[in-house]
């Protein structure tokens, strides 16, 4: 689902952090709860199942694929994850390396631990 301009606000009011999709979709929360249903590290959620269309982990879905235009895997794009940490958008999710103020997706877990999430 595309979030909506309201939902956006509601989340950086709240401070929650989360990956937001250059089309608008909202692609999880950063959290380390793997329990958390909307939350990256949940491995059966929506956000985090390797099977679903709305997560980074689907290697043949558009926000997984290293072929894709929103994915932080497709090491050519201009168009990856934004990172929003409690409430500020800090960077984007990427593996372009010529991108600025980027994380490797590989390295994104290690990054939401060491920014207790």
């Amino acid at each position: 689902m595309i979030m909506t301009q309201g939902e956006f606000e509601m989340r950086v009011r709240r401070q929650e952090s989360f990956l937001l999709a250059q089309d608008g979709q909202f692609l999880g929360k950063l959290s380390s709860n793997k329990y958390q249903s909307d939350s990256v590290m949940n491995e059966y959620g929506s956000y985090g199942s390797k099977y679903s269309s709305t997560s980074i982990f689907n290697q043949y879905g558009q926000y997984g694929s290293r072929y894709a235009s929103y994915s932080p895997f497709n090491p050519y794009t201009s168009t990856p994850p934004q990172i929003i940490l409690r409430g500020q958008a800090v960077g984007l999710l990427s593996s372009n390396e010529f991108l600025q103020n980027r994380l490797d997706p590989h390295q994104l877990i290690d990054w939401i631990h060491d920014n207790g999430l």
